[in-house]
């Protein structure tokens, strides 16, 4: 009998010190992703940063839409003149505080991250970067023309040892973009749209391969305006201003209207009245707290949605 409790007891200690071994270097978060005590990774900029075990206090302004996707809650949210956050986040993002775009050094300071993500070259310019770095280990994520959300999600992921959660979320996404292609049908192959922007009563036009563009033509597969292909072929830019000479041209049957303004003259315009979607009464409107304005993949699936809403 002694025996037998003496070998139960090495079994035991076995088990346990087997478990302290696998246990001794990483760790599991509630996505089931493993996470070593500390990480290095080489940003946007060429910067090698050691990202620390399972950051607790995260800034990532302007980065939200992707760490809510990634069940992540930042220690303060983007804000523009303390006024302006992504709304569409904010059931998420209930009670988090916010900090001003541009990441002034006090207001910085002031959280005491752990961890800082930037979303823009520009913002770290003029010895910013050697700044913040003092604070915490920061992380410029891709960004540039050539850099699409996918790849910033991703990389946002990568710095968060999220890689599989965010593997899903892409797959979740992709199988939603096919999805709606198959229950619209040829209310979207057979048909073209655009996306105007109404704000300080003027009118904005997205491009054809940025921002929601990418979005409705790339993915979705509308068919592009010609006026939209003429513009994006002369611009990189996501939104481009139209005078109502060149609004006339928008040959579009469907329009995806932001609108930025509680009263705005140019719905009043003949020009406005004249366009076919108009006239046609395919004109779809949300406002400028929804999530058309924003990118990633929880911007993207709520747009989605509103487009299925739409059209069906």
């Amino acid at each position: 009998m002694k025996k037998k409790f003496l070998v139960a007891v090495l079994a035991l200690g076995t088990v346990l010190f087997l478990a302290s071994c696998s246990n001794s270097g990483t760790s599991t978060d509630s996505t089931g992703s493993k996470s070593t005590k500390e990480h290095v990774m080489e940003d946007a900029l060429g910067h090698k940063v050691t990202i620390p075990a399972n950051p607790k206090k995260i800034i990532a302004p302007y980065l939200e839409d992707y760490l809510v996707a990634l069940k992540v809650k930042p220690e303060a949210q983007w804000t523009v003149n303390n006024n302006t956050v992504q709304t569409y986040l904010q059931s998420e993002l209930k009670g988090v505080p916010t900090i001003s775009y541009d990441l002034p050094y006090e207001e910085v300071l002031k959280y005491e991250p752990d961890l800082l993500m930037v979303s823009s070259s520009a913002l770290v310019e003029g010895g910013k970067y050697d700044q913040y770095k003092k604070i915490a280990p920061t992380y410029v994520v891709k960004n540039g023309d050539n850099v699409t959300w996918r790849d910033q999600f991703l990389d946002v992921a990568n710095v968060l040892n999220k890689k599989g959660k965010a593997e899903k979320v892409l797959k979740n996404y992709d199988q939603l973009i096919s999805k709606t292609k198959s229950d619209l049908g040829t209310k979207i192959s057979d048909h073209s749209a655009a996306i105007l922007w109404i704000t300080n009563n003027q009118v904005f036009v997205v491009g054809e391969k940025r921002g929601t563009g990418d979005l409705l033509y790339q993915n979705l597969g509308f068919k592009t305006p010609a006026l939209v292909k003429e513009i994006s072929e002369k611009s990189k830019d996501e939104f481009t201003q139209l005078s109502l000479e060149k609004l006339a041209g928008l040959d579009a049957d469907y329009l995806f209207l932001i609108n930025g303004d509680s009263e705005n003259t140019i719905q009043n315009e003949a020009v406005w009245k004249e366009l076919p979607a108009v006239k046609n009464n395919q004109v779809y409107t949300f406002s400028k707290d929804s999530a058309w304005l924003y990118k990633g993949p929880v911007a993207n699936t709520q747009i989605i949605n509103d487009v299925t809403k739409s059209l069906q």
